[in-house]
């Protein structure tokens, strides 16, 4: 059962709205930060709809650049991925993100896929922190919050409704009106090109350089849309023994509330 807080968080996503959708919802989860990412684009981008607070944002940057963390694992394997105490998690698992993770400050992180069997429409990210442990109410909560996302974006409930209607979850989601994430797609097809390579490959190597180089990845991608920056063959060899996306994932730690072992 959803405690109080959710209920009227749940309410409000039928309603008019709060003007403050992750504050609410980070309150009435009892967590120290959130993010809700949509997936959009034919390469299922995680583009990013609201974080709070700084931290989320952070965060949220850090498991794009890298592409490892609970959301993309959430999104890869469809189920909730939660590890709050991080310093559990072995260190094989997310070797780039963890380090990173605590250096920001971040104790703990769920990650909760947006969808129903195979569709997937986004994730909603959570930041634990304190207790180094998720609670079954924590939790259920997260799940009955993710699936009421789920079904709102699914059922197109985003537009603020037919004239008359009561204000649709796009006021409370604060629809965006542009991708946040149109440079990285942009910068991807152009490294394809440059490098004669895939998309995927190209996005692997713009990720390489923005982890190599600790610049945030839409910074990068923004040079290379400019022209400010070219791939070659020579440029990336430089950060491929310090960044290996393909190496094997592992998503088997525990999903519950009680998880955290890694």
């Amino acid at each position: 059962m959803i405690s109080d807080g959710m209920a009227d968080v749940l309410r409000s996503l039928r309603q008019d709205g709060s003007g403050r959708p992750a504050q609410a919802c980070a309150r009435a989860l009892g967590a120290g930060g959130i993010a809700l990412s949509l997936l959009v684009g034919d390469d299922r981008t995680a583009e990013p709809l609201w974080c709070h607070p700084e931290l989320s944002t952070r965060f949220e940057e850090l498991q794009f650049t890298l592409g490892e963390g609970p959301g993309p694992d959430a999104v890869r394997t469809g189920s909730p991925v939660v590890e709050p105490d991080l310093d559990r998690v072995r260190p094989e698992r997310w070797p780039t993100l963890l380090p990173a993770a605590r250096d920001m400050g971040v104790q703990g992180v769920g990650g909760f896929p947006l969808g129903i069997g195979a569709i997937r429409v986004g994730v909603l990210t959570v930041l634990y922190d304190g207790d180094l442990r998720v609670s079954e109410q924590q939790y259920a909560d997260a799940i009955a919050l993710a699936a009421a996302l789920t079904g709102m974006f699914l059922n197109g409930d985003h537009g603020g409704g037919r004239s008359g209607d009561a204000p649709g979850v796009g006021v409370f989601l604060e629809w965006p009106s542009g991708l946040h994430r149109a440079a990285v797609h942009q910068a991807t097809g152009m490294i394809s090109v440059q490098l004669g390579v895939s998309m995927q490959e190209a996005l692997l190597r713009l990720r390489a350089y923005a982890y190599g180089s600790e610049s945030p990845l839409g910074e990068v991608a923004q040079n290379v849309v400019a022209r400010r920056l070219r791939f070659n063959d020579d440029i990336n060899n430089n950060f491929d023994d310090n960044f290996d996306e393909n190496s094997d994932d592992d998503v088997s730690g525990p999903n519950s509330p009680d998880g955290g072992k890694g």
